[in-house]
């Protein structure tokens, strides 16, 4: 048994991702790249890289990552590139993407050996958490200005359009998708690819991956682009356990279970969006699941189980992939989750583990 807390990608979970996406990608001629900010846990890569067409990055370290790890296609974006950065990026890139018709200028020579795009913000998205809607006001994800992108629409060879955050709605996308058409038509006539970002539920149970199929290919032959893809959550959704055990119990007017993670410290994004973790529902013995660091709102929600629990128990955390071990941290010094992977044959790999001297490395 591997000491818990660790993270357990099962990796058939993980191939009916990777078979959705074959899918997608055959009926619609669009290219998938793995958005590393949702998922960068490399020793999966064996199993996506015959499944997608290379990785999309946030910064320098995910751009190198996904040129050294994955290979094939990389896309690099960056809300802002760095003067110190921006000859190395490009050494890794095949495509760089600006977030700002400033950042081109200023980088235009450095750049104009590979492909270069520019975001675009359409000024609608799907998100319903205004800190990660990108059309929010002011915002400073993209440009928006069509007079202002035709005067630079030269030195560009695509966009990238980053709109949609968990979108299950095939409908609100082909609806969101038509407005794009309609307000963009004069610059996406002028580009040879367009990348219409991540948050496509398109994995998800129930949703018409033939109509999305459909129409990406419509709009890819309307305009005479080559459609990209960054799925993130779409690629890795139902795939990953976080596996932990009851270090004690208790009750204070409700049954309490305090394990051996942290929501602060390794799924951070349950505390960032107020969100419950995917724990087991059924029984009747129900448990509120506690966290093991000092901040007082370290709670994964509630459970059921079908008997009582003791010390020393294991609980599995469902759906815990995405946007986990890319931002786990050492709050408390809460020992770090190890990372396993469960092989096609059932076999448990170990590929990870974490102790004290990365802990004190990662300060000074």
């Amino acid at each position: 048994m591997i000491q818990t807390p660790f993270y357990l990608i099962d990796k058939a979970k993980l191939l009916r991702n990777m078979e959705i996406i074959d899918r997608l990608r055959a009926g619609s001629g669009a290219k998938a790249l793995l958005a590393l900010k949702c998922f960068a846990t490399w020793s999966a890569f064996d199993m996506m890289r015959d499944h997608m067409d290379g990785t999309t990055s946030s910064s320098l370290f995910e751009l190198r990552l996904g040129k050294e790890k994955f290979g094939k296609e990389t896309h690099a974006y960056s809300v802002a590139w760095a003067d110190h950065e921006i000859e190395e990026a490009v050494g890794y890139a095949d495509k760089i993407i600006f977030n700002s018709i400033g950042q081109l200028e200023r980088f235009d020579n450095h750049s104009a050996g590979i492909q270069r795009g520019l975001r675009l913000n359409p000024r609608f998205s799907t998100s319903g958490f205004d800190l990660a809607d990108p059309a929010r006001p002011f915002s400073r994800l993209g440009e928006w200005d069509p007079v202002k992108i035709m005067a630079v629409i030269d030195r560009i060879s695509g966009f990238m359009i980053h709109y949609n955050c968990e979108n299950r709605d095939f409908d609100l996308f082909d609806q969101q998708l038509g407005r794009i058409e309609a307000e963009f038509a004069p610059l996406l006539e002028k580009v040879k690819w367009v990348s219409l970002g991540g948050g496509i539920h398109f994995t998800g149970e129930g949703y018409p991956v033939d109509d999305l199929a459909a129409r990406l290919n419509a709009f890819s032959e309307k305009f005479g682009v080559q459609v990209y893809l960054e799925p993130g959550e779409a690629a890795i959704t139902n795939s990953t356990s976080l596996e932990v055990t009851v270090l004690d119990l208790l009750n204070n007017g409700k049954d309490l279970a305090i394990v051996d993670s942290s929501i602060e410290a390794h799924m951070l994004d349950l505390l960032i969006y107020r969100e419950k973790a995917k724990l087991p529902h059924e029984g009747e013995h129900e448990y509120q699941i506690c966290g093991k660091s000092c901040l007082a709102g370290d709670i994964f929600g509630d459970a059921r189980f079908e008997k009582p629990l003791s010390v020393g128990d294991r609980i599995s955390v469902a759906d815990a992939a995405g946007y986990t071990m890319v931002k786990k941290n050492w709050f408390n010094g809460v020992g770090m989750p190890s990372i396993a992977i469960k092989e096609l044959d059932g076999t448990i790999r170990l590929v990870r583990e974490f102790g004290y001297e990365d802990y004190a490395s990662s300060l000074s």
